[in-house]
Parts: structure tokens; C-alpha cells; sequence
């Protein structure tokens, strides 16, 4: 019976169509405090929802003050991982939340951040495969963040490390992996191909242009990513719901990056 569950709430994170996934994440309070785009959180939600998002991602404090009743549908991830931009180590995820907990706020999936090659990687690890037996003990999708950070990682994007990281994440039974582009179509082929379940792309910091952004997702696409897990890029542009609008036709309609730039105006 898990598994049906999850099947069917994976369901309502993605596209029926095209099997992928827009998720706009809005979990920055946690870490960097209400900057913009995040102070007014349901009014953003309602923005990218509007522009065909997916799924939003929040801390479960969150869930009560902008998820839904109102607008249009979009699906829950709740985040377990927290840590502070203020903290001794931000690389140090610590576990904020129970599955069960989530589940009782309606979420359809749950996520965890993982940073190998931080300090305290084994304690991280230990929690996801916890995590991801409790997911599959009641069937409910795990999203996990799965970063190459810490004081020895000199490249957080080279693509041998990503496509480690990556790895680790469905070595211990994650159902999505959400990691960082490696630059270029070619070694992130590498990293999807190493990877057994559907990888999306983080964002990371706000882009100079938004035809760099939507060529960067559009390159993650045609390397084979089943999606985008992007926030700052979303929630802080002028327009969220026409820069969402402009990823989902990329992410599920294949629209070229021109094509895209075309919902911007």
C-alpha cells in the first residue's frame, strides 16, 4: 500500500504530460532570513502557482501562513533540513521535522539537504537513511538536496563530484534527487545517467540575465534532468508568474530558450 501512496502523491509534484517537475522552493527564511520575495510568502505562492508551478517547497512553520485554499493548485513539499547563514558550519543540516509531522500538514512529498564533504557529512547521511526509510514505511515521496560543500571542495559545480553526490542521494533511497548544473549538456549527462531516479536542477544565486537562466535549464533538460528545483530565481524576478510560465514551457513543452523569452514580455 506505501508505494501505491507514493506513486500517487508524486503524482501531484508533477506534470501528468511530461512526467516532470517545476518546484519552486521557498525555504530562504530558514537560512538567510525574509528577503525579498519570501517576506509576503502566500502572495508569492499564489505568483508561481498562477505561472504553472508544480510544486513549492517550505519549512513546516510556513505551511500555515500561504498553503492554499486560494488560486491555483500546487503541490507541497515540506523541507526537514535546516541550518542558518549565521550558524559556525551552514554546511551542517540538521533534521527540523518528522515525516509524520509533514504528512499531518497535508504534504505531498518531503525533502532533506544533504552536503557531502561538510564536516559532519556521516551524521547527515545517517539521518537520510532514516528519512527514506520512514517515506517508504508511509509513502511519501523524498526529495533530496544532494550538494558537493565543505572546506575541501574547492568546486562545488565539477561534474565527477556532482555526479557522486547525486548518487549517494538514490544509493539511499531517494525517490528525486535535486542537485546543481555542472556548466555544460555534456557532463551533466554524466551525472543524470549515474543517477537511477529523476534529477532536477537547483538554481543557486540569481542570474545576470534571464536568457542565461532559461539556457541553463535548458541545457539541464536536453542532458536528461526531469526538471528544475529553482527559488531566488523565481520568487525575487520582476514577473514570477511570466518567469514560471517561461520554465514550465521549457521543462514540459520542450519550448526553445528563444521560444521562452517570448512569455517574458
Amino acid at each position: 500500500m506505501a508505494e501505491i501512496g507514493k506513486r500517487i502523491r508524486i503524482e501531484r509534484i508533477m506534470h501528468r504530460d511530461s512526467r516532470n517537475m517545476v518546484i519552486i522552493p521557498m525555504d530562504h527564511g530558514m537560512s538567510d532570513g525574509p528577503i525579498r520575495g519570501v517576506i509576503d510568502i502566500a502572495d508569492s505562492i499564489n505568483k508561481v502557482a498562477e505561472g504553472g508551478a508544480n510544486a513549492i517547497l517550505m519549512q513546516k512553520g510556513m505551511v500555515n501562513h500561504g498553503h492554499r485554499g486560494y488560486g491555483h493548485d500546487v503541490g507541497l513539499i515540506v523541507h526537514m533540513s535546516a541550518s542558518t547563514a549565521l550558524g559556525p558550519d551552514p554546511n551542517d543540516k540538521v533534521l527540523v521535522c518528522k515525516v509524520e509531522e509533514a504528512m499531518k500538514m497535508g504534504a505531498d512529498a518531503v525533502s532533506i539537504h544533504v552536503n557531502i564533504g561538510s564536516e559532519t557529512e556521516a551524521e547527515q547521511l545517517k539521518k537520510l537513511g532514516s528519512v527514506a526509510e520512514q517515506c517508504d514505511e508511509w509513502g511519501i515521496p523524498l526529495l533530496s538536496m544532494m550538494y558537493p560543500r565543505g572546506k575541501n571542495i574547492s568546486n562545488p559545480h565539477d561534474p565527477q563530484m556532482v555526479a557522486h553526490a547525486a548518487r549517494v542521494g538514490a544509493e539511499l533511497g531517494s525517490d528525486v534527487i535535486k542537485t546543481v548544473y555542472t556548466g555544460d549538456v555534456d557532463s551533466f549527462k554524466d551525472v543524470v545517467n549515474g543517477c537511477p531516479v529523476p534529477v532536477v536542477i537547483a538554481g543557486g544565486p540569481k542570474t545576470e540575465t534571464d536568457q542565461e537562466f532559461l539556457e541553463m535549464i535548458s541545457g539541464a533538460m536536453e542532458a536528461g534532468a526531469r526538471g528544475v528545483a529553482i527559488g531566488r530565481n523565481v520568487f525575487q524576478h520582476p514577473d514570477p508568474v511570466k518567469m514560471t510560465r517561461a520554465i514550465t514551457q521549457v521543462v514540459h513543452h520542450k519550448a526553445s530558450v528563444e521560444e521562452a523569452l517570448q512569455t517574458l514580455k
